[in-house]
C-alpha cells in the first residue's frame, strides 16, 4: 500500500492531461513492491519520471535499490518477476530470465545432494513440488525450448545420483532399477514400488494468459459467472 500512487505521480510528471503524456508513451506496471516503467526514450526516463519517483519514495522514507534500478533498451531486454522482457526484431519475447534458471538448478542440485542415501521415491517427492511450481510460473511465456533443457540436465544429475548408489553395478541394472517407460518416453526416473514418478516439465502445455478485465471484481456477484468461466477454461487446459 506504501507505493499505492506511484502511478499518477509517473503520468503527472510527464504531462498534465492524457492528450500532454501521450507523446512519452510512458506505462506503468506494478507488482507488490516491484516496478517498471517503460518510456519513448530514455532522456524521459532519467529526467522526469525517475527524479519523480524518488521524491516520491523519499517522502516515505524509501528509496529506489541501486541493484534493481536500470534504464535499459527493450532490446536489451530488462529482468521482471523472474522472467526476461526482450524485443528481438520486432518481435517482444517473454522468456524465464537466466538468474531464475540459476536458481533453479541451484535448488535442485542441492536437493539431490542432500539425498544421496534417500530412498528414491522420496527424492522424487522433494522434487516434483519444485519443478511443477517453477514450470506452472512459466507456462504463459515462452518456456518450452527451456523446459526441455532442464528436464534433461536433471535426467543428467538424477543418472550420477544412481550411480553413486550402486558403483559397482553394470549401467543396464540401473538403467532397469531406476528408469522406467512411462507412454513414449522410455527413461521416466520412477519408483515402481512406491507408484512415485518424476514430474517432466516439458510436459506442461504452454498456454497463453488472458489479461482480467479491467473492470472485473471477483467479489462482486454480476462477475462471478465470468470467473467461473475463467476458472474452467484453466482447468480443462492443465
Amino acid at each position: 500500500m506504501t507505493l499505492d500512487g506511484l502511478e499518477c505521480v509517473v503520468k503527472q510528471a510527464v504531462g498534465a492531461t492524457p492528450n500532454a503524456r501521450q507523446p512519452a508513451k510512458v506505462n506503468f506496471i506494478r507488482y507488490a513492491d516491484d516496478f517498471i516503467v517503460t518510456g519513448v526514450s530514455k532522456e524521459i526516463l532519467e529526467q522526469k519520471v525517475k527524479p519523480a519517483i524518488e521524491t516520491f519514495l523519499m517522502q516515505r522514507g524509501l528509496e529506489l535499490s541501486p541493484e534493481k534500478t536500470k534504464i535499459t533498451h527493450i532490446r536489451q531486454g530488462v529482468d521482471f518477476l523472474g522472467q526476461n522482457i526482450r524485443k528481438y526484431g520486432d518481435k517482444l519475447l517473454i522468456k524465464p530470465s537466466k538468474t531464475s534458471m540459476k536458481n533453479l538448478t541451484k535448488k535442485l542440485q542441492s536437493v539431490v545432494e542432500r539425498n544421496w542415501a534417500a530412498p528414491q521415491s522420496l527424492l522424487i517427492y522433494l522434487l516434483n513440488p519444485i519443478l511443477m511450481g517453477w514450470a506452472q510460473y512459466h507456462q504463459h511465456v515462452v518456456s518450452s525450448y527451456l523446459f526441455s533443457r532442464l528436464d534433461h540436465w536433471l535426467w543428467c544429475k538424477l543418472w550420477r545420483w544412481a550411480i553413486r548408489r550402486h558403483p559397482n553395478k553394470g549401467y543396464r541394472w540401473i538403467k532397469i532399477r531406476y528408469f522406467h517407460q512411462v507412454g513414449s518416453c522410455k527413461w521416466i526416473f520412477t519408483c515402481l514400488k512406491n507408484k512415485a514418478e518424476l514430474f517432466k516439465m516439458s510436459s506442461v502445455k504452454i498456454r497463453r494468459y488472458k489479461k482480467v478485465r479491467g473492470q472485473a471484481n471477483p467479489y462482486h456477484p454480476k462477475w462471478k459467472t465470468y470467473f467461473e468461466f475463467r476458472r474452467n477454461v484453466s482447468l480443462r487446459e492443465m
